[in-house]
């Protein structure tokens, strides 16, 4: 075997670790000896295909976004309108937008662990930029039916509102599932979050 195959078996092998132990027991478990036992190699033949932890992370992480994405596919966005929308079209834009908060607060109840680990996850760098590409594709999602509902907003603005929505259903979510704080019931926070994301909606369709 060349050893580029084995370089990128071992990858391979890192990665599926990696994840397998974020998705059970959370990112505090992750360590660099516990990966090279179970994939049967060297403690330090972890660092020839990643430069350090922090890049595994990153790229389990973008595997968690990519489930992420595959979830919100799911949550079907109206099409632009031609012209000005209709009252029925804002409804719908509305209805998309607490259909998306809903969504991500089904992935991180499903996915507890390995939601966590998007957000406890620190490096000591910039981003890659291949990482802040899927972020930022991720956010279109939510810029759609502002479009519907903001079509007067420039394109800069339309992005920051998309991340202030995000923050505002992401700390309902963190602080309804925060098991040391107030665990609240998926179908009781998703009803807050319906209210709230609702309200925040039907608000900008009225200007």
């Amino acid at each position: 075997m060349r050893n580029e195959e084995r370089r990128e078996r071992l990858r391979a092998a890192l990665l599926d670790a990696a994840e397998r132990t974020i998705a059970e027991h959370g990112l505090p478990a992750l360590k660099a000896r516990d990966l090279a036992r179970e994939v049967g190699c060297a403690l330090g033949a972890i660092y020839t295909v990643f430069p350090d932890l922090d890049a595994l992370i990153l790229a389990v992480n973008l595997r968690t976004l990519a489930l992420f994405d595959r979830a919100i596919a799911a949550v079907r966005v109206a099409p632009e309108p031609a012209g000005a929308a209709t009252p029925a079209e804002r409804d719908a834009a509305v209805d998309t937008l607490v259909r998306l908060a809903v969504a991500y607060l089904h992935f991180a109840a499903t996915h507890p662990a390995r939601w966590r680990a998007l957000f406890q996850h620190r490096v000591t760098d910039a981003l890659p930029d291949w990482y802040l590409v899927e972020q930022v594709r991720l956010f279109r999602t939510i810029e759609a039916p502002l479009q519907v509902l903001c079509p007067d907003l420039a394109e800069a603005e339309r992005a920051l509102l998309a991340r202030s929505l995000f923050s505002a259903t992401h700390g309902l979510v963190s602080l309804g599932l925060d098991e040391k704080l107030m665990v609240l019931s998926e179908p009781v926070l998703r009803g807050q979050i319906e209210t709230v994301v609702g309200a925040l909606g039907r608000g900008l369709a009225a200007g």
